[in-house]
């Protein structure tokens, strides 16, 4: 990589749909040299991914407009604008928009390569759990 990326609000992003959430894609492993992969999510009222767990990276979310109730190792908390939550692997986590008005955060994996399942997974959402194990990603009960 010998240029930094630069992403601005009017530039054309690739926008990937899942769990009834908008991702749009801001920079992956490609990027950054496989140091991270960073998104920007739309949540819909009662949008946001199962509890799961990461098996091979970390995640950091900031949310930006909204409010979101994250879940994470049996605690729950309500973010705010404002609010940043770090997710160690392994440690299991949701999100869950439970207003009625839209959600929008930024988040990142570290390291990248997980990106490739939200694009496999938006071309063959029937088979989700599936692809989500190949990357490492467990679903469980609660987070």
């Amino acid at each position: 990589m010998s240029w930094a990326k630069i992403v601005r609000p009017e530039d054309e992003r690739r926008v990937i749909h899942g769990a009834g959430d908008e991702y749009s894609i801001m920079a992956t492993g490609e990027d950054t040299d496989g140091h991270y992969f960073f998104v920007e999510a739309v949540v819909p009222p009662g949008g946001g991914p199962p509890p799961h767990i990461q098996t091979r990276e970390e995640e950091g979310f900031y949310v930006t407009q909204g409010e979101l109730v994250f879940r994470a190792a049996g605690r729950r908390v309500v973010a705010t604008p404002g609010t940043f939550i770090h997710v160690p692997r392994g440690v299991a986590h949701s999100f869950k928009n439970e207003s009625d008005e839209v959600a929008r955060l930024v988040f990142f994996f570290v390291p990248a390569g997980i990106e490739e399942m939200f694009e496999k997974m938006a071309a063959d959402p029937d088979r989700f759990v599936e692809i989500a194990g190949e990357y490492g990603v467990e679903f469980v009960d609660a987070a």
